[in-house]
């Protein structure tokens, strides 16, 4: 499982289980959901430090293959990867 589902999956779970505890409150649902929302926000900050790394870690790399691809791509439209020796390659 890649670590943005991993780390999605559990702010939905902190937020579900932060608003199953505030479930039993008297309060106006609204007020609940804006608490639930803010408490598991703050807690996700703690409890999935290692997952939001992981997940940081593979957007850095994501980005990084996706940066040498598009350069590679520019520097074969440049004309500047061709083998001098391949068929079809001006001389």
């Amino acid at each position: 499982m890649s670590a943005a589902v991993k780390y999605t999956l559990g702010r939905i779970g902190l937020f579900v289980a932060v608003l199953a505890a505030l479930w039993l409150i008297e309060l106006n649902i609204f007020i609940k959901l804006m608490v639930a929302l803010a408490f598991s926000a703050a807690l996700s900050f703690f409890l999935l430090k290692g997952w939001r790394d992981e997940m940081a870690e593979e957007m850095a790399a994501a980005a990084e293959r996706r940066r040498a691809e598009k350069e590679r791509l520019r520097s074969a439209l440049a004309g500047e990867d061709q083998d001098p020796e391949a068929p079809g390659s001006p001389r």
